[in-house]
């Protein structure tokens, strides 16, 4: 499938691209090339294959959420380059 110049402007505006003229004449070859490869895509009987979401066997890599006692809050502030009131002092960061 061959893009026209009108459309490639139009992805462009969509995308909000300001293109020159020379990457609109490049992206209208590149972007014709990927949709051409996908119209051939299309052209593959693929009747005999399942649906698949993914073709790596599923499994969890997570650890099991077990829970335990948090540390005392001294420890904590121990850390802390400022403390007011028992919390951390920062900076803001907003006006």
């Amino acid at each position: 499938m061959k893009l026209s110049y009108d459309q490639v402007t139009h992805i462009a505006e969509l995308a909000k691209l300001d293109l020159s003229q020379e990457e609109i004449g490049l992206y209208q070859e590149q972007l014709s090339a990927v949709l051409a490869y996908a119209e051939r895509l299309q052209e593959l009987d693929t009747a005999a294959i399942p649906p698949t979401a993914t073709v790596l066997p599923i499994c969890n890599v997570m650890r099991a959420d077990v829970p335990r006692p948090s540390q005392e809050r001294g420890e904590v502030l121990a850390n802390a380059p400022k403390e007011v009131d028992g919390c951390f002092a920062v900076q803001a960061v907003l006006e």
